[in-house]
């Protein structure tokens, strides 16, 4: 769930906020998550701009790679996975006693997923 997140803030996040420059993923040629589910919903033409953007790296097609991110609604999609993720992250804690150990692994599972840096 932490590293889905990651993955969409890199897409949709201020650099300020997240600590690292957005698109630094794409750069390096990472195709993640949101990445991999734009190029999914994407149009043909469009997935052809999301290769060449990935195989050449750097940052000369981010704004039109946003644009796709966004318009696939990739960050949402994200976002749910990460959620499904962390929720059963939480059913998987039910075989420990109650208390506050448990209480904060949940909420650690939680923070991972609403987090914005």
């Amino acid at each position: 769930a932490f590293q889905l997140i990651d993955d969409a803030l890199d897409y949709s996040a201020q650099a300020e906020t997240i600590g690292k420059n957005i698109g630094d993923d794409l750069a390096e040629g990472k195709p993640t998550l949101p990445f991999i589910h734009a190029m999914h919903k994407a149009t043909a033409q469009d997935q052809a701009v999301l290769r060449e953007a990935l195989q050449e790296g750097g940052l000369d097609r981010l704004p039109k790679v946003l644009d796709i991110i966004a318009y696939t609604d990739a960050i949402r999609y994200t976002a749910q996975r990460a959620r499904e993720m962390a929720d059963r992250a939480k059913s998987a804690l039910l075989v420990l006693p109650d208390g506050p150990h448990r209480e904060a692994l949940a909420f650690l599972a939680d923070f991972s997923v609403d987090r914005d840096f």
